[in-house]
């Protein structure tokens, strides 16, 4: 054989390999369905044993990931129909919250007992989240209001710091710091103890999406165009921007994982997407799994997290939680 047709075979024989493994990167190892016609919400915990799903044949459901078993089923008071779309699990995985435009509840995931209903009578509910023990709470509003409450105490501290609605907020595992980013192109990084507002971040855009990495060492900030960046809070000063070609990607998810390292993004049109810390370049990809009934075919990802170290769990509109392979050269 010539060398020319080595080479000529050979390199067939590499891109068809690549070929068959993106191919295969596009097939769940597992899928589980969690909301028999899809899912209005969905929240996986950081570790992966439990999800929490809003649909509106089961209402609120809590699931043993491990074990793929139904734990509680849970309705907010009064509420016919579920309205509820936003769903969260507390890094502890001891406290779930579930919230409507205009209340929220607590749920007590060991025991599956309600531990409170709050109403929110002022503005809408836009986002809200709850700290790693089920303490606090902080939650943005339509109004640029942001709350955090001290479930313990009482204490209530309203933030109307900014000038237009709220879009995103996130609250550090202890409680005591505050993410917040909204119509008016501005994100803050704030003390909820002293409502001291730490550093401000700008945009050209709306900013979309806000994430704490989970010892609070870096922050996600992305508005609705292209700007996607990665800071880190212990110098204040901007890591990496994400590198990625579209002319903009709107997150629906977003989590830090492999101990800050890499961060998982999913979008609106079926992608999880994990990238690198550092460089902000993007290391794998996936895509979940639509309903054979959806037009179009397509689906959300509401939330995914690192598995057993060696693969990625997500949930999605859909009402599947799929699990996927991670390439070990990306970890």
């Amino acid at each position: 054989m010539s060398l020319n047709i080595y080479f000529k075979s050979l390199f067939s024989l590499l891109i068809l390999t690549l070929v068959i493994s993106c191919s295969e990167s596009d097939q769940p190892l597992k899928r589980y369905e969690h909301a028999v016609e899809g899912a209005f919400a969905a929240e996986i915990s950081q570790n992966g044993d439990y999800s929490i799903i809003s649909s509106i044949h089961h209402g609120l459901s809590l699931w043993d990931n491990r074990n793929n078993k139904l734990l509680f089923q849970w309705r907010h008071h009064n509420v016919q129909d579920n309205d509820i779309y936003i769903v969260r699990i507390s890094a502890s995985n001891s406290h779930a919250l579930s919230a409507s435009r205009h209340e929220f509840a607590i749920w007590d995931i060991k025991s599956g007992q309600s531990l409170g209903f709050y109403k929110v009578s002022d503005s809408p509910i836009r986002d809200i989240r709850i700290s790693a023990n089920g303490r606090y709470v902080l939650y943005g509003q339509v109004n640029g209001k942001v709350v955090h409450i001290d479930l313990q105490t009482g204490r209530r501290l309203e933030m109307p710091i900014h000038t237009e609605k709220i879009n995103s907020i996130d609250l550090s595992a202890n409680g005591l710091y505050a993410l917040s980013g909204g119509n008016d192109h501005r994100a803050f990084l704030w003390n909820t103890k002293t409502a001291q507002i730490i550093q401000e971040f700008n945009f050209e855009h709306r900013v979309s999406m806000v994430k704490f990495e989970a010892q609070g060492r870096y922050a996600f900030i992305a508005d609705t165009q292209k700007a996607s960046q990665i800071w880190n809070l212990e110098t204040g000063k901007l890591q990496s921007t994400l590198n990625y070609t579209a002319r903009q990607s709107i997150f629906s998810s977003v989590r830090f994982i492999n101990d800050g390292k890499q961060l998982l993004t999913g979008n609106g049109t079926k992608t999880i997407t994990l990238w690198d810390v550092k460089t902000g370049l993007s290391r794998q990809s996936w895509t979940v799994t639509p309903r054979k009934e959806t037009r179009p075919k397509t689906a959300v990802v509401y939330s995914a997290t690192l598995w057993d170290g060696d693969k990625i769990a997500s949930e999605s509109s859909a009402g599947f939680l799929e699990i996927w392979p991670l390439d070990p050269l990306t970890k």
